[in-house]
Formats: C-alpha cells, structure tokens, sequence
C-alpha cells in the first residue's frame, strides 16, 4: 500500500483518509472531495494515473486542510504517529505541511517502528521539516527544486526563507556544487531529483543523471508541475520501478506531457495530467521494461 500524506490549503477539509478516485477536475478521498490542480492534489491525481494505467490498487492518502496556521499539519502528524504501525504502509509520501522539528522527529521515530520500513519520499514541508530536524538523510527520495537544494545545501537554515546570501543567490549552474554539499551535509536523502529547467538526479552527492529534452520552458510557469514529477515517482517505485529508473522516467514523463498538451503560462495543472496516459503509451515501454517485467 502506498500512502500520500499532505494539507490542502482550505479550512474546509476535515482530516480524512482513504482510497483515493478520480471525479472529473476533482479527487475524492472517502467521499471527501478536493482540487487536483495545485500541491498535493496534483501530487495525488499524477500517482493515480501510473495505479491506473498499471492496474493497481489506488493509493491511500491522507488529507486535512491548513490555511497556514498550522493546525491541519499538527493534526496530519498526531494521526501518522499515533498510527503508522498500524496502516504499515510500503511507501509513504509526505507532501505539504508546516515543517515541525519536535513532530517530524516522533514521526521519523514511528516509521523506524514499522516491520517492514516503508519506503520514505518526502518534498516540499516534509522535506523541510526533514532537513530541519537533522533527518534528511533517513529519507529514501526527496525531490528538491532549485532554491530547495539551496536550502539543503545550507548547513545552518532551519527553513528556505533562511537560507545563507551566497546560496541564495547562487544560478543554475551551481546545482551540482550545492547538491554535494548539501551530501556533505547530511542534509540529502538517499536519492535526490533536483526539479528544474534541467532535472538532476544524484546520489551520494554525485550527479547519476541529467535529464533536460523535451525543453518546454513554459512548464515553469504552471504551479503544480513539480508536485505532478513526485506524484509520478511515488507511483512508479510503488509499481515496482527501481528508484533511479523511476526518477529518470518521472522526469522524462512530465516534461513529454508538456510537450503533447502544448500549455501556456495560464494552462492549469490539470491539462498535463490529462496528457500523462498518452505519454505512457507511447513511451513508457521504451524507457522501461516494467511493460514486461
């Protein structure tokens, strides 16, 4: 089973856990329903279209709203504490929420507690809180953007707003400079994918694969196109993908849907993840041999 834990921004959403199902531009999470066009919604619809087209179970997430105080985080961490040994997930993915030291500690204590340990990806608040609380590196996979490996790289940032001068204003070219020492740091996972207009792939601090064609720069402009390159790896290691293959494929996937949608910057998430099962038609057997694995 496959677990995506994350908030959505909205007061209006209770914490609910459950199957996840596609409901035309929205998902539904134990009949609780909610956008798939930005953050963790986006990040959910990407995985359920690699459960579909493999015919897997669907994954199981877990969703509360937070409007930014802070509230649904400290209630999604209380439920994955207090129940982790029990819903044993194989994978859990941890997506947007506040980044707090004291309780992503208890959480990283519950998942060590788990027989088997699930694989662990984390991106985006998880991630944050990840580095914080000195745990980077219990993490399998995380998937860091630019200024986020800016972050990692920094040694004493608590968070991104805090992240050192020099880094901060560092360009694209340094991603493998800040990469490494974010390794020197104990502040990577396992495996990294650096997200961005060339999409890195690194582990031990040592670039594995860059990944840039097809170049659609008007990707970057879309929110949500990061978190759909995570929903997208989540699912294909829960299908049975090695992680580096996974995150290779992840990368080429997304920006291939791009190309197919044809976006602009005022195209909504949405239109890209509705490109994805052409994409995985085409060339999903080509980069892989899960087809016949």
């Amino acid at each position: 089973m496959m677990l995506i834990a994350g908030t959505i921004p909205s007061k209006d959403i209770p914490l609910t856990i459950g199957s996840v199902a596609a409901d035309g531009d929205f998902l539904t999470v134990n009949r609780q329903r909610l956008p798939r066009i930005q953050g963790t919604g986006a990040m959910i619809s990407a995985a359920l279209k690699i459960t579909e087209y493999f015919e897997l179970a669907p994954p199981q997430a877990l969703i509360v709203g937070d409007i930014g105080n802070g509230r649904g985080s400290r209630e999604m961490y209380r439920y994955l504490i207090n129940n982790l040994v029990k819903l044993s997930p194989q994978y859990l993915v941890l997506h947007y929420c506040m980044p707090y030291i004291d309780l992503m500690q208890e959480l990283c204590q519950a998942i060590d507690k788990c027989s088997p340990r699930p694989v662990t990806i984390a991106d985006a608040g998880a991630m944050y809180g990840a580095k914080a609380a000195g745990l980077s590196a219990d993490f399998d996979i995380m998937t860091p953007d630019f200024s986020e490996i800016a972050f990692l790289a920094d040694s004493l940032a608590t968070h991104p707003a805090y992240i050192s001068h020099h880094l901060f204003n560092c360009d694209l070219a340094d991603i493998p400079k800040l990469i490494k020492a974010a390794h020197e740091n104990r502040s990577d996972a396992r495996l990294l994918l650096v997200k961005g207009k060339t999409d890195y792939i690194a582990a031990g601090g040592e670039i594995l694969e860059i990944i840039n064609e097809p170049d659609v720069p008007v990707l970057e402009t879309i929110g949500g196109t990061g978190d759909t390159i995570t929903g997208l790896l989540a699912a294909l290691v829960y299908a049975g993908v090695k992680p580096l293959e996974a995150a290779v494929i992840a990368a080429k996937a997304n920006r291939m849907a791009g190309k197919i949608a044809q976006p602009t910057p005022a195209t909504q998430v949405s239109h890209i993840i509705d490109a994805f099962p052409s994409v995985f038609k085409e060339y999903l057997c080509r980069w892989s041999d899960i087809c016949t694995g």
